[in-house]
C-alpha cells in the first residue's frame, strides 16, 4: 500500500528475501525507494538536487491488527487531509489487495 500525500508519503510493504530467511534491510530498501523516486521526479519537474528528508519514520509491524491498523490509517490520509471525500478515489493511494501482512 502506498499513499502518496502532499508534503510525505506512506509506506506499508512487506520486505523482499535476499536469501533463505534472510531479509533486505530496511534502510537498504528505503534507499533505493528514495534514490530512483527522486531521479524520477527531479526529472519531471526539471530540478535536480535532494529531494527526499534525510530523516525517515519507519515501523516494523509484528501481527495482523497492527497491519490492518497501519493500512487504515494509510487509507484515511487524504481524506483527514480534506483532499478527497472517498480515500478509494484518491489518485495518490496504490493499494494491492492481494497484499496482507501474511505476504
Amino acid at each position: 500500500m502506498l499513499t502518496v500525500m502532499p508534503d510525505h508519503v506512506y509506506i506499508l510493504a512487506a520486505p523482499l528475501a535476499s536469501a533463505e530467511g534472510k531479509w533486505y534491510p530496511l534502510a537498504v530498501m528505503l534507499q533505493r525507494v528514495k534514490g530512483s523516486t527522486s531521479h524520477s521526479i527531479n526529472a519531471l519537474r526539471h530540478r535536480s538536487g535532494p529531494f527526499w528528508q534525510k530523516e525517515t519514520f519507519d515501523r516494523i509491524v509484528r501481527h495482523q491488527q497492527e497491519f490492518d491498523e497501519k493500512a487504515l490509517y494509510i487509507l484515511n490520509n487524504a481524506m483527514k487531509a480534506g483532499i478527497v471525500d472517498d480515500a478509494w478515489e484518491y489518485d495518490g493511494l496504490w493499494y494491492d489487495h492481494e497484499i496482507n501482512a501474511a505476504g
